[in-house]
């Protein structure tokens, strides 16, 4: 069996930044997984296409699937332009796809993006539509991160990412678990929006707000964040009870987006327990890996006990389409990419439906 394989990652995060493009090589060697991650790119989404994957879920079934087929299609092209700009032959592709409907206990998740569309377009084979295996065997479909945690990034006790919605994964009594802990830039990126930012950069105008102890109760009162895992979030929660709460306040931007950083590092000190004596090192990545303020806060609100370390740009920017390469040379070797300790279903298994071209 290959032990090295060349792969292109795709991630869409549920933040709308854009897509992100990780060329990277991964080796099995000597009961050891090594990446290297060789070219990057995020490609900005226009205003057209957000307003499409932003409003597409209240659209009827016809659109979505039109929608489905021409994202594939644009996907597989990017892919083309970044295979001819590079010059390079990858193995395959491993693409995420962008998250539209993630209602786990309704057996619903639903990545735009169509795997075969990708590969028409692109040329090559793609692996993609990772979560529906999970889903049909009871699980939570996410997060699909943890395996790559584990075996990529065996040196820390928590990895944490900071994306659209932050998350969780971590070895506790010989099984890896992980969560979905609260949105996070989906938050930040949506006030920063309303004031005509793209995001609040370094986290600048969170730092110069106010906390607002009303707003910060209001925020943590969801009961998700004392359930037990499994568990994840999609946009649907995140805009009935977050969102929501941030638009009904009448604070001004700056101090929503302080007391949203705050509440942000609540959870996350809230989801993490003690594994063992002595300092614990908790890796951050994700596009809220930037924000100074927030990164600041979270030492802060976990204390000397826990060591938060920010990696190189390109690990931060690019650790999910890594990781998602990474899920991609699993289902293509036939070995487990997602686990059930993690999901909540019955049993370990092979996610990803395989497009040859």
């Amino acid at each position: 069996m290959d032990t090295s394989y060349k792969v292109i990652g795709l991630m869409s995060g549920t933040s709308l930044d854009g897509l992100d493009i990780a060329y990277c090589t991964l080796t099995y060697n000597d009961e050891n997984w090594i990446y290297k991650i060789l070219h990057t790119n995020t490609l900005t989404y226009s205003d057209i296409l957000i307003e499409s994957l932003r409003d597409i879920e209240n659209s009827n079934a016809l659109e979505l699937i039109r929608l489905h087929h021409s994202f594939g299609e644009y996907i597989g092209l990017q892919v083309q332009r970044f295979v001819q700009q590079h010059e390079i032959r990858p193995d395959f592709v491993a693409s995420h796809g962008h998250t539209i409907f993630h209602q786990p206990e309704k057996h619903i998740s639903f990545q735009l993006g169509d795997g075969a569309y990708i590969a028409a377009n692109a040329g090559l084979p793609v692996v993609s539509d990772f979560r529906t295996l999970d889903i049909a065997l009871g699980g939570q479909g996410a997060p699909l991160v943890p395996i790559g945690d584990a075996l990529l990034f065996p040196e820390y006790d928590y990895c944490i990412n900071l994306g659209g919605i932050a998350n969780v994964s971590y070895n506790q009594n010989g099984k890896r678990l992980a969560f979905d802990i609260c949105a996070c830039n989906m938050l930040l990126n949506t006030l920063a929006n309303s004031v005509g930012s793209a995001y609040d950069n370094n986290g600048e105008m969170a730092e110069a707000g106010t906390l607002q102890p009303d707003l910060l109760q209001q925020l943590n009162a969801p009961a998700y964040f004392s359930e037990p895992a499994p568990k994840s979030l999609g946009k649907e929660w995140v805009l009935e009870h977050s969102l929501k709460a941030l638009a009904a306040h009448e604070a001004p931007v700056p101090d929503k987006l302080h007391t949203t950083c705050h509440h942000i590092a609540v959870q996350i000190k809230q989801a993490l327990p003690k594994l063992h004596e002595g300092q614990h090192r908790v890796l951050l990545t994700g596009g809220g890996a930037f924000n100074i303020y927030l990164v600041t806060l979270l030492q802060e609100h976990l204390g000397e006990q826990y060591k938060v370390e920010v990696p190189e740009p390109e690990v931060v920017s690019f650790k999910e389409a890594l990781i998602f390469a990474f899920l991609g040379a699993l289902r293509w070797r036939g070995e487990h990419n997602c686990l059930r300790s993690v999901t909540g279903a019955s049993q370990d298994n092979i996610g990803g439906a395989i497009y040859l071209c």
